[in-house]
């Protein structure tokens, strides 16, 4: 799956993780806890296993997403499709060892009659999401591989 760079929003940001890509997945592919340690998420729940074709139901930002699995590669990648009001959305994960730690990835892109109603917002808001996501991600992983996380 690839995201639609022609959307009127698109974003792609990465960040290194101190830790394998095997313990960055281990946090990022568990849906179900996200909203443990990603303040933007208040409710994750996913509905069947973590393959493709399952679905799951989230809320971040206030806004209540209904998402598809479309790739799952266990500790190297996790896509999905995603549907909110007058949105619809595809997000890529990339894992890649660097050494003793990860770089992740991710790409999304954004399109609808409310994406292209307010580009600018929504290309602010997808930024900054990604953003806060990543730095999150990481703050868990990295505090939990030291056992000073919950």
């Amino acid at each position: 799956m690839e995201i639609n760079r022609k959307a009127p929003a698109v974003a792609a940001q990465e960040i290194r993780i101190e830790a394998s890509p095997a313990e960055v997945w281990k946090t990022h592919a568990d849906i179900n806890g996200w909203h443990t340690w990603n303040p933007d998420i208040s409710a994750s729940k996913l509905n069947g296993d973590l393959a493709p074709g399952s679905v799951f139901k989230w809320t971040s930002g206030g806004v209540k997403i209904t998402s598809t699995l479309q790739e799952v590669e266990d500790s190297k990648r996790l896509c999905w499709t995603g549907k909110g009001p007058g949105s619809t959305a595809m997000h890529l994960w990339t894992l890649e060892a660097d050494g003793e730690g990860t770089i992740l990835k991710t790409e999304e892109s954004m399109d609808g009659w409310l994406v292209s109603l307010m580009k600018g917002k929504m290309q602010k808001t997808l930024e900054a999401s990604l953003n806060g996501w990543l730095i999150d991600l990481k703050q868990e992983v990295e505090m939990g591989r030291n056992g000073r996380s919950v």
